[in-house]
């Protein structure tokens, strides 16, 4: 493997370990089609197998569909140790290859290409850790197959009953007890307990920062509902208009309600997936089913938002003779985190910026359980889940040393007493 200790040889590094998986699922428009379990996602676990036996890091499957490859003072011994990611006092990174339907390059690959060339920098240094630094590859965060996000640090957090999970379908029928072959393992206290950190390095996804890098401070509440309108199909040439119960129209409503009820509140709402029965041009439809995506600032933000949206769906379904439902496929709180944590890994990393986001990530589940950070790498583009989605090869080496260097730190903090098995 090539020198890192210089810029360019960084970069070129960068570059090339980049370019093994830029191909991997790209559809013709340049975005990527990388669903969970997909035969491109599945490529990419295999990518992550053979880059953890380059570095001697065992690999391991929690049962849910999560890979963690490990880097211990032990590894290269008879014994094939670390599987459930060493001893306790482990620090964790990494992050997801799935992405949303023709989503961008750097969402989530970026975190799990940056862990492996951090663990090449630091070898390089001469470092030897003290406690295990563990590379993850979490299954379902973007939830595009499965509708659930975040689904794989959930299960291994508890935050999600498997015998739910495996229930789930995808758009083809599949359920996610169908494509593992089982029920998922479920929660693995004995497994999070090892960790004493987590720090996910992600790309931007917006346009905040001036610098190449910068740290979390929170992660916006946020969750997915679905809402069904049932109304009455018939034929569109014959039905009078005074006649109609058309769904359509009470889904119409409810878009330009949520964009509405967004704007007032200084939120995000988005529906951007939408069914309609029959699906047919010359056919008033019986039902229309869509999904919101509702974001905001603080939980009671959030919860007035869908609250006052369902009120004004329901009325004016009234008016429109059809009949709709909400229910929430997926929530998840405000995360706030560790403040101290944030504060000194900026400072580390010579003062960067702190700032929030409204994206949903794997650290967001993975707070409660620990004390957990983020990185992010500067987007030129703001653009994220979508084909422009950017990082320059350039501020990519930069997020890599300074991974490289808040592992090298956490690595070397205090053990943390994990009382009952959960990091304090």
């Amino acid at each position: 493997m090539s020198p890192l200790s210089t810029e360019p040889a960084l970069v070129h590094t960068f570059r090339e370990l980049w370019a093994e998986l830029s191909g991997i699922g790209r559809a013709p428009d340049g975005g990527y089609l990388r669903f969970a379990w997909s035969p491109a996602e599945v490529a990419l676990r295999d990518w992550f197998r053979v880059q953890a036996a380059r570095r001697g890091m065992p690999v391991t499957d929690d049962g849910n569909g999560n890979l963690f490859a490990v880097w211990s003072s032990t590894e290269g011994t008879s014994s094939g140790a670390a599987p459930a990611a060493g001893a306790a006092g482990g620090v964790l990174t990494g992050s997801h290859f799935d992405s949303v339907p023709h989503g961008g390059a750097f969402d989530g690959p970026l975190g799990i290409v940056s862990a492996f060339l951090a663990v090449d920098l630091l070898r390089e240094r001469g470092f030897q850790p003290t406690r295990p630094i563990t590379v993850a590859a979490f299954a379902e965060e973007e939830g595009s197959r499965f509708g659930v996000a975040c689904l794989g640090s959930r299960l291994l957090t508890g935050a999600i009953d498997p015998q739910r999970a495996a229930a789930l379908t995808d758009r083809d029928g599949l359920s996610l007890g169908d494509v593992l072959g089982s029920v998922p393992a479920g929660a693995r206290p004995d497994l999070v307990a090892r960790f004493d950190a987590y720090v996910e390095l992600h790309v931007e996804q917006g346009r905040a920062l001036a610098g190449p890098v910068g740290v979390a401070s929170a992660i916006w509440p946020h969750g997915r509902w679905r809402f069904d309108v049932e109304g009455e199909g018939n034929h569109a040439g014959t039905t009078l208009m005074s006649d109609r119960r058309d769904p359509m129209l009470t889904y119409a409503f409810t878009v330009l309600a949520a964009n509405k009820e967004a704007r007032l509140r200084g939120a995000h709402a988005t529906v951007g997936r939408v069914e309609v029965t029959p699906n047919a041009t010359n056919a008033i439809p019986s039902a229309v089913r869509g999904w919101l995506d509702a974001r905001a600032a603080d939980d009671e933000t959030l919860a007035g938002l869908v609250e006052a949206l369902a009120k004004k769906a329901t009325e004016r379904a009234g008016r429109d003779g059809t009949a709709i439902r909400f229910t929430a496929e997926s929530t998840t709180g405000e995360v706030r985190f560790d403040a101290a944590l944030a504060e000194s890994l900026a400072t580390l990393l010579g003062g960067v910026p702190i700032l929030p986001t409204g994206a949903g990530h794997d650290a967001g589940v993975l707070s409660a359980h620990l004390p957990t950070a983020m990185l992010f790498v500067r987007n030129p583009t703001g653009v994220s889940h979508a084909p422009a989605e950017s990082a320059t090869d350039a501020d990519c080496a930069e997020g890599v040393k300074a991974l490289a260097r808040v592992l090298e730190e956490l690595s070397a903090r205090p053990l943390v007493d994990h009382g009952e098995g959960v990091a304090r």
